[in-house]
């Protein structure tokens, strides 16, 4: 089988360690500054407390440097990545070729670098430039199919990443810049505003609504998990779950999902089993409905209803009275319950559950045959709060010659010598506590797997004493462990040929080490970052997207006139549709 990693988000250290716990093979995690998600910073003491934790089941952790810099920060993220290293993180996630180029000139520590998806890698050509430069990893767009990611997998030598959960970017990845024309927030700079979750309208020349104040650019959430076994046969090495800005519960709930999931399939690369104390449900937890996006075919990835979530589907009400009502699913008093009405997705908080009745705090609305859908479990989210999951490595024991040798699942194998002691006088019963004893692992981080005794002139040991030898053995294994622990290191990085002659702004090129970086891959920058610019001119491309609202609007391929999106304010936004690659792009007006 092959051998996988499952990559979980964190936004602090207690979601880092409730997703290893709950079976990631790595983390990824933002360090004090230059994170695309900046509302989800750490210290460099968590970050090093996180590393120290994770690599004790040979979990990895990677930290996003994954904005562009300008030339001042470029500087202190180049010494922020040397503190990283010192502290053991296993990789840094970039975006700026800036971070590229120190490595190439020497300045940088031998850390592999995977380029983010933020670097817009959604065409062979651009996965291939990155392999010719030697980084470790590419993460792809979440926009290729099954064909286009297997297609990559078998021309590339570095590791491929894709995502395989959470929220999707309506546009293609690093270029967006709805965000920063709109308020001066960049998604490049990690401060996006997620105005592609506002109310738009679709609108022709003549000013007819073909679509009226929907979330037009909202998209529903991605769930490849119908897709897992193709895309371990396709030859993806690592699977990432999005949500950096997610609450423990959400990450807990789906990386163990997730995880019982791939051991289908495939091996893993981490070390240890994970012992859970709930069912995990993806369904039961955030989501705007699930898409496989363009996995398969193309299916409706929109939810023009709303951004918020809509959770798991329960079924029609089958009767109503003035005060509660009817449906033949398990409730829960707290549990928020949503549906859709004229259009517009609406809901209520369940009072109190008596036997089939349902007691919401407002009726208003709901009627028989209405869909309902819950949107917080009450029940399941305190389960997960209140979870004691814990993970562990599987050793064996066995005891022969006066030595107790013990062997992990890595094959890290120490052996030390029996206590010295009188002969017992039962030695089935020593034996029989000698085994006892063994298997109590209590609070240390491994169990028991198998434990042979081969000896028969074992001493008589006191409770006590056999087990402060247990704890000893497991803490020496634990430093064996450590010691060995696989670390990786980037291979030497050199410049190799762009797929393009030219490029412009969105090539988000934001300081001078990153412009030498292109000009050095014969590369002609023809425009700085939007970023550098106090005013976004007339007709850029504020976003590109395979989303597009003649599909949804079931005018695709049908001849029609401009089209513009209209936000709140009255702002038209033209849009211009390439057919060709069945995308459509919003432009400044």
């Amino acid at each position: 089988m092959k051998r996988v990693e499952l990559l979980s988000p964190a936004k602090n250290l207690e979601t880092a360690i409730a997703a290893i716990n709950s079976g990631a093979d790595a983390i990824y995690i933002g360090a004090t500054d230059f994170g695309a998600r900046k509302n989800a910073p750490n210290s460099l003491q968590d970050i090093e407390n996180l590393v120290n934790y994770a690599h004790k089941f040979y979990v990895k952790i990677h930290v996003v440097i994954n904005t562009i810099l300008n030339d001042s920060e470029l500087e202190k993220a180049i010494e922020m990545v040397k503190t990283l290293y010192k502290i053991g993180v296993d990789a840094i996630i970039v975006q700026d070729m800036g971070l590229v180029k120190a490595a190439i000139d020497g300045k940088m520590p031998p850390i592999p670098i995977h380029a983010s998806t933020q670097c817009n890698n959604r065409t062979p050509e651009k996965v291939k430039f990155f392999d010719t430069l030697g980084v470790s990893r590419v993460i792809l767009a979440r926009e290729l199919s099954l064909d286009q990611i297997a297609e990559i997998c078998k021309n590339s030598t570095c590791e491929i990443e894709t995502f395989i959960h959470g929220a999707l970017c309506v546009s293609y990845s690093g270029q967006c810049y709805f965000s920063y024309n709109n308020g001066g927030r960049s998604a490049n700079r990690g401060e996006c505003a997620q105005p592609c979750r506002l109310r738009y309208s679709l609108v022709d020349s003549d000013g007819k609504y073909l679509l009226k104040d929907k979330y037009l650019l909202s998209l529903k959430d991605f769930n490849a998990s119908e897709c897992i076994e193709n895309l371990i046969d396709a030859g993806v090495k690592s699977f990432k779950i999005e949500g950096r800005l997610k609450d423990v519960n959400y990450v807990r709930n789906v990386t163990a999902y997730y995880n019982d999931l791939i051991n289908k399939y495939a091996q893993r690369t981490s070390s240890g089993k994970v012992f859970l104390d709930f069912e995990p449900n993806v369904n039961k937890t955030f989501n705007r409905g699930y898409t496989t996006y363009f996995l398969k075919d193309r299916e409706q990835c929109f939810n023009f209803l709303s951004p918020k979530s809509r959770g798991e589907k329960l079924g029609k009400v089958k009767h109503v009275t003035k005060n509660y009502f009817e449906i033949d699913a398990k409730l829960h008093a707290q549990d928020g319950i949503c549906f859709i009405k004229n259009g517009e997705m609406t809901g209520f908080l369940v009072n109190k559950v008596d036997g089939g009745k349902v007691y919401p705090n407002s009726m208003k609305d709901v009627s028989v045959g209405t869909v309902l859908y819950r949107n917080l479990d009450y029940e399941f989210e305190k389960q997960l709060k209140i979870s004691k999951t814990v993970r562990k490595i599987g050793v064996d024991i066995v005891v022969k010659n006066g030595k107790v040798s013990v062997i992990d699942e890595d094959n890290n194998q120490i052996s030390k010598e029996l206590p010295s002691g009188e002969v017992p006088k039962n030695i089935a019963k020593m034996t029989e506590n000698l085994i006892a004893q063994f298997k109590k692992t209590g609070n240390s981080d491994f169990y028991v797997k198998n434990i042979e005794v081969l000896d028969e002139n074992i001493p008589f040991l006191p409770i006590a004493v056999i087990n402060d030898f247990r704890r000893d053995l497991l803490g020496v294994l634990m430093q064996k462990r450590l010691k060995n622990f696989p670390k990786d290191t980037q291979k030497p990085i050199c410049y190799a040929d762009f797929p393009d002659t030219k490029i412009d702004y969105r090539g988000n090129v934001l300081n001078s080490e990153a412009k030498s970086f292109y000009e050095e891959c014969k590369v002609c920058v023809t425009e700085p970052a939007l970023e550098s610019l106090s005013n976004v001119k007339s007709g850029v491309e504020l976003m590109r997207t395979k989303h597009c609202l003649k599909f949804a609007s079931n005018i695709c391929g049908k001849p029609c006139g401009p089209l513009f999106l209209v936000d709140k304010n009255g702002t038209k936004y033209p849009l211009k549709f390439d057919c060709k690659n069945c995308e459509m792009v919003v432009l400044k007006p």
